[in-house]
C-alpha cells in the first residue's frame, strides 16, 4: 500500500491507497491515469481509528479495486480541524463528498466501519447517483434520539466542550513511556490481539522526546450538541438505493442485528455475521474480504 494525501477545500486528508500518485492530490488530473481499468473503493474507518483499520483487507481488495482508505480529520496522519471546530458528524459527509468529487469516478463502492458506516449511509442517501454499493461493518443508520431529548443533548454537549477547554493543558502532557502501553490499551478496549491491531496503533501514535503520544485530536471526545430525530434517520435510510451488505460480529453490537431489514426502511440490504466483535474485520479479515469481493462482484458485473 502507498501513502496518499488529498487536499480538500479546507482540509488535508491522509490515507492508504493501492496505487501511487503525486502528493498531495489537488486535482482530478493527478488521479486520471492511476484510476484506470478497475472500479474504485473508498474505505471509511471508525471513531478514533484510522486508515490502517483496514490493513488486513487491503491486499485482497486491491486485486479487484483501486482502493483508497482515508484518515478522517483529526485521526491518523490527517490534519485536525480548525481550532473552533468540534467535529460535527455531518461535516464528515462533506469531507466524503469532496473526496469522491476529486476521485472523479461515475460511481464508487464505499466500505465503512462503525462511524464510517454511518457517514456512508448519509452520503449514499444524499448522492444516490454516486454510490453503486455499500458495505457497512458493525454500523448501520446514523445515531438518533427522541426530539424531547434535544435540550439535554445541547446542554450535555456544551458542558463537554467546557470540560475539554478546562483540561486542555493537562491532556497535552499525557504520554506513554513505551509503544507497548498504547498497544496494550487498544487491545483491552477493543478486545483484539496485539497482532490484529498493531498496524492501526502504529498509525495512531507518534514519538516525541522519548515519549509516545496519541495523534488523534482530543476534541473528538467531546459530546455532540445534537442528534438527528428518528424521522430524519428514517428518511435517510429509505433514500439509499444501492445494494448494501451489512457485516456484523458474532459478539458485536446487538442492536445492529436486523430481523426484517425491510421493516427498517432498507431497500436492498443483506446482513451476514462473522466471528469477532465490533472490530470483526480485524479478527476475521479473510472472511470479511471474501464477503466484500463476492458482494461487489454482483453489481460490478452488471455495470460492465
Amino acid at each position: 500500500m502507498f501513502q496518499i494525501e488529498f487536499q480538500l477545500a479546507e482540509q488535508r486528508l491522509s490515507g492508504l491507497a493501492s496505487f501511487a500518485t503525486e502528493r498531495p492530490v489537488t486535482t482530478k488530473a493527478q488521479l486520471r491515469v492511476a484510476l484506470r481499468d478497475k472500479p474504485v473503493m473508498v474505505m471509511l474507518h471508525g471513531w478514533q481509528d484510522n486508515a490502517a483499520s483496514f490493513a488486513p483487507l487491503l491486499g485482497k481488495l486491491a486485486e479487484q479495486f483501486h482502493v483508497v482508505a482515508i484518515d478522517w480529520p483529526g485521526h491518523g496522519l490527517s490534519a485536525p480541524r480548525a481550532a473552533d471546530n468540534f467535529y460535527h458528524f455531518i461535516d464528515y459527509v462533506d469531507d466524503l463528498a469532496q473526496l469522491v468529487a476529486l476521485l472523479d469516478q461515475p460511481q464508487v463502492t464505499v466500505v465503512g466501519h462503525s462511524m464510517g458506516a454511518l457517514v456512508a449511509v448519509c452520503y449514499a442517501a444524499a448522492f444516490v447517483d454516486k454510490v453503486n454499493g455499500m458495505v457497512l461493518i458493525e454500523g448501520l443508520a446514523p445515531l438518533s434520539e427522541a426530539e424531547h431529548d434535544a435540550p439535554q443533548r445541547l446542554r450535555q454537549g456544551i458542558e463537554s466542550r467546557q470540560r475539554y477547554r478546562d483540561r486542555a493543558q493537562q491532556r497535552q502532557s499525557r504520554s506513554m513511556g513505551a509503544f507497548q502501553q498504547a498497544l496494550d490499551l487498544r487491545c483491552a478496549v477493543n478486545d483484539v490481539t496485539p497482532e490484529q491491531i498493531r498496524p492501526l496503533v502504529e498509525r495512531a501514535v507518534c514519538l516525541r522526546d522519548g515519549r509516545w503520544y496519541w495523534r488523534h485530536d482530543n476534541r473528538l471526545r467531546c459530546d455532540s450538541l445534537y442528534r438527528m430525530a428518528h424521522s430524519q434517520v428514517s428518511a435517510l435510510v429509505s433514500s439509499v438505493q444501492c445494494p448494501i451488505l451489512s457485516i456484523i460480529g458474532e459478539s458485536g453490537y446487538r442492536q445492529l442485528k436486523l430481523q426484517q431489514p425491510d421493516d427498517q426502511g432498507w431497500q436492498q440490504l443483506e446482513q451476514i455475521k462473522v466471528a469477532g466483535g465490533h472490530h470483526c474485520h480485524l479478527q476475521s479479515p479473510e472472511q470479511v474480504a471474501e464477503h466484500i469481493v463476492l458482494f461487489s462482484s454482483k453489481f460490478n458485473a452488471l455495470a460492465r
